[in-house]
């Protein structure tokens, strides 16, 4: 495939996977769309993190407005210094969304902050906000698969916010899929551009 063509595709891509993760980070700052809870300091540490709006999102849109821009502009040969910055900025959106897998990859792990019953797993008596699927790992090593992501019954041990884990099971689980797809495209842009720095486009040969 022709160095401009590619980045015709890969550029309009990551924009729209960068501009999901920003919707998707942004989602889990107000579960169930409440605010409330964002005032209130009811928000986990792994969604405060906005891995999504800084690393999936804006190291990735950066990149993006470049590659896109430049796909465009690359008709005819003379584009090995723009193609040079695609290489720089797709590998700063690689950085970002790496960090936005393992960010996630960590918030969906540990599972979300809620109101829950202590007594449920067996950690003592009365409600309280904090980790309950991270506090069950103190009753043994596979209490968290059993409790948390293989066993949705136990998802309803969260009592506030309303629908809290599945709220942060998707949007978690969305990031992780979106960030494993602009890891590629930054990939196969760094290879796209590095062709283009060498061979300049010179789509008309």
């Amino acid at each position: 495939m022709c160095v401009g063509k590619c980045s015709r595709i890969v550029g309009p891509s990551l924009l729209v996977l960068g501009s999901l993760s920003v919707a998707a980070g942004i989602l889990l700052l107000f579960p169930g769309g409440a605010s409330r809870y964002l005032r209130e300091g009811r928000i986990g540490r792994h969604a405060k993190a906005v891995p999504g709006v800084w690393g999936g999102g804006i190291a990735v849109l950066l990149a993006a407005a470049h590659v896109t821009a430049l796909g465009w502009r690359s008709s005819g040969c003379g584009s090995r210094h723009h193609a040079f910055i695609s290489v720089v900025l797709s590998k700063l959106a690689l950085l970002g969304a790496a960090s936005c897998f393992v960010l996630s990859g960590v918030g969906l792990t540990n599972g979300p902050l809620c109101f829950y019953n202590t007594s449920e797993l067996g950690l003592g008596h009365g409600a309280l906000w904090g980790y309950p699927f991270l506090d069950a790992i103190d009753q043994g090593p596979d209490a968290r698969v059993e409790n948390y992501l293989y066993n949705q019954r136990a998802w309803s041990i969260c009592l506030e916010p309303e629908g809290i884990v599945t709220w942060h099971v998707s949007l978690f689980a969305l990031l992780l899929l979106i960030s494993v797809a602009e890891m590629l495209l930054a990939l196969l842009q760094i290879v796209n551009g590095c062709l283009g720095c060498l061979c300049g486009f010179c789509e008309g040969k």
